[in-house]
């Protein structure tokens, strides 16, 4: 009797693993840009991105690159309610 109770018992783990296992080996989908899992780790030297830069006179004629200030700290500050009415 216990042969036949750990033979049902083995078949019943059997078949709750077999359809667990999809699930658990699911692929994660790929991390979308500007969502935090995108973002580069503590540490981790950013890459390389040019933005158009601006002062108080105007924008700038050239782009300004990360690339141009490798080996300094860089702190990039936005400001999105800037010279407007809000």
């Amino acid at each position: 009797m216990s042969t036949v109770v750990t033979a049902r018992s083995v078949r019943l783990f059997a078949l709750m693993a077999l359809g667990a296992s999809p699930r658990l080996f699911a692929q994660q989908p790929a991390p979308q840009p500007g969502s935090a899992a995108f973002a580069p780790d503590v540490g981790q030297t950013a890459p390389d991105f040019s933005l158009p830069g601006a002062t108080r006179f105007g924008t700038l004629k050239d782009p300004v690159k990360l690339s141009d200030y490798r080996g300094q700290t860089v702190v990039l500050a936005f400001f999105p309610k800037a010279r407007t009415k809000g």
